[in-house]
C-alpha cells in the first residue's frame, strides 16, 4: 500500500507556518520547463517485480562495459585496477555498517580510519592537514572557493580555462546563491597551460585562483609561478587534482605553493561505478584549519595515557553551533574514503610511484602509436596519463563510430565544451595500467578506419 504520512490538513498547517501558499511554492527555484506536469511518457503505470528486473537487465545489456573493450576514457574518472582485498575489507561489518561518529569517542575504529585517511591525503597533497573527506571533487572545489572567501574576506574567484568544465559549472551554479563573482577563463586548444592568462586575471579583489593539476587537457601548469602571483595580490591558490595517481610522479601541489588542494579520490580504491558515489579530497595549510569545511579527526591520549582518537573539529550545519558552520555537508564519503585508504596502504609510497610510472609509460606507448594514424596530431607533449589529440574532424562523431566498433576511444572536447566550436576536433585520451599493447593496437587500427 502507499505510504501517506500526512493528511491534507497536516500539509495545509505546515504550509501556513512557513508562509507558503502551496507545495509548488517550495520549488520556485526549479525552472518550469524542468518540472513534470504528469507521469513520464512511455513509462508503464505499474509492472511486476520480475518484469521490471527483466526490463532493467535488458537495458543494462546495452552498456559497453569498461572491462570488456579497449578503454581510453578519463576526463576526471579513471579506470585503475582495484585489488580484490579492497572490496573484501570494506565489506566487513564493522566498516560497512558504521555511518558517522555522532558519539565519536566510542567509535574509535571509525575515527582511527579517518585519521589515517587524513594523514595519507595530507602527505599526497603536500599540505599540513586534510579533512575527513567531502562528497566529490567538484563540490570540494566549490567548498575551497567559499573557504578562500572566508580567509581573505574577498568575493572574486578566478577559474583557469584548464579547469574541468563540470567543476566550473558546479561552481557557477552554487555561486548564484552566494553572490560570489566567478571569473571563468576560456579554454583553448593550445599546447601550453594558460598560466599567463591566469596570472593576468588576478587583482586586488581576488580571493583565490583555481587551477587544475594536471589540467583538463592533460597539461601541467606552473603552480609555483601562479602561487607567487596570487600571494602578491593577497589571494590564495586552490589546486584541483582529479587524478591522484599523478602525484606519485609529479610534485605535490602544496609543495609548489598551493594554499588549498582539493580533488577527486575515485582513482584509488573506488572504481568507475557509473559516476558515483565518489570521494572528495580536501587539504590546506594549518593556519586555515578553522575555516576548513567538513570534519577533522585528531589523535590524543586518554586518562590512562593510552593512544586515542577524537573528533577535533566539526563545525557542520547539523551540530550545535550550526550558525558558525563552515559547510552544509551532512556526512563524509566514509566507505569510499576507507576504500581509498586501503588501496593506498596496499600500494605504499614506492608502489604509488611505480604505479604512476606504469601509467606514464602506457600513455607514451599510446601516443607513439596513435600519432602514426594519418591526420592525428598530438597537442601537448608534457602529460601524465592523459593527453589531447587533435583530429581532422569533429571528435564527437569519431567517438561514436569507435564505440560502434567496440572501442571506447576517449572523451571528445565537443562533449565537454559544446559551445566552443574551436575545440571540437580535440579528443582527450587516457591510458592507465589497465591498457594493454593489444588495446592500443586495436584503438589505432579502428581509429584509422574511422578517419579513412
Amino acid at each position: 500500500m502507499r505510504y501517506l504520512p500526512l493528511t491534507p490538513a497536516d500539509r495545509a498547517e505546515m504550509l501556513g507556518v512557513i508562509g507558503a501558499a502551496s507545495v509548488d511554492d517550495l520549488f520556485v527555484d526549479v525552472p518550469a520547463e524542468a518540472r513534470l506536469s504528469g507521469p513520464i511518457a512511455g513509462l508503464p503505470a505499474h509492472a511486476s517485480e520480475m518484469a521490471v528486473e527483466r526490463h532493467m537487465s535488458a537495458l543494462a545489456a546495452k552498456n559497453l562495459s569498461a572491462g570488456l573493450v579497449p578503454f581510453f576514457l578519463g576526463a576526471g574518472a579513471y579506470r585503475h585496477h582495484v585489488p580484490a582485498s579492497v572490496d573484501h575489507l570494506i565489506q566487513r561489518g564493522e566498516f560497512l555498517t558504521a555511518y558517522t561518529p555522532y558519539q565519536p569517542e566510542i567509535a574509535q575504529g571509525t575515527l582511527q580510519v579517518l585519521f589515517e585517511f587524513q594523514t595519507q591525503v595530507a602527505r599526497l597533497f603536500g599540505t599540513d592537514i586534510a579533512n575527513a573527506s567531502m562528497y566529490d571533487g567538484s563540490t570540494a572545489c566549490w567548498e575551497a572557493i567559499l573557504m578562500a572567501a572566508r580567509v581573505t574576506r574577498k568575493g572574486r574567484a578566478v577559474l583557469s580555462g584548464g579547469l574541468h568544465p563540470h567543476y566550473a559549472e558546479v561552481v557557477r551554479t552554487l555561486a548564484k546563491f552566494t553572490e560570489d563573482d566567478i571569473v571563468s577563463l576560456k579554454a583553448e586548444l593550445v599546447a601550453e597551460a594558460d598560466d599567463a592568462a591566469v596570472i593576468a586575471a588576478i587583482d586586488d579583489k581576488t580571493s583565490c585562483v583555481v587551477v587544475q593539476y594536471p589540467d583538463i587537457l592533460g597539461r601541467i601548469p606552473d603552480l609555483a609561478a601562479i602561487a607567487e602571483a596570487a600571494h602578491a595580490k593577497g589571494a590564495l591558490l586552490v589546486a584541483v587534482v582529479t587524478e591522484p595517481v599523478a602525484l606519485g610522479m609529479i610534485e605535490a601541489p602544496g609543495e609548489l605553493g598551493a594554499d588549498i588542494v582539493v580533488g577527486e579520490g575515485q582513482s584509488l580504491g573506488v572504481g568507475l561505478q557509473f559516476g558515483g558515489p565518489y570521494l572528495g579530497l580536501f587539504g590546506c595549510r594549518e593556519k586555515f584549519v578553522r575555516q576548513m569545511p567538513g570534519r577533522l579527526c585528531g589523535q590524543t591520549v586518554d586518562a590512562e595515557g593510552k593512544r586515542g582518537f577524537v573528533l577535533t573539529l566539526s563545525t557542520r550545519e547539523q551540530h550545535i553551533r550550526r550558525e558558525k558552520a563552515t559547510s552544509n555537508i551532512c556526512t563524509n564519503s566514509g566507505l569510499c574514503a576507507l576504500a581509498f585508504s586501503i588501496h593506498l596502504t596496499l600500494l605504499g609510497g614506492e608502489g604509488l610511484s611505480r604505479l604512476a610510472a606504469v601509467n606514464h609509460d602506457r600513455t607514451q606507448a599510446l601516443v607513439e602509436r596513435i600519432t602514426k594514424v594519418p591526420g592525428v596530431k598530438l597537442l601537448n607533449d608534457a602529460y601524465f596519463n592523459e593527453v589531447t589529440l587533435v583530429l581532422p574532424r569533429d571528435a564527437r562523431e569519431v567517438v561514436r563510430e569507435l564505440a560502434d566498433r567496440k572501442v571506447l576511444g576517449g572523451v571528445s572536447l565537443g562533449r565537454l565544451f559544446p559551445q566552443a566550436g574551436e575545440l571540437h576536433n580535440g579528443l582527450l585520451v587516457t591510458a592507465t595500467e589497465t591498457v594493454t599493447d593489444e588495446d592500443i593496437e586495436t584503438f589505432a587500427r579502428e581509429l584509422e578506419g574511422v578517419l579513412a
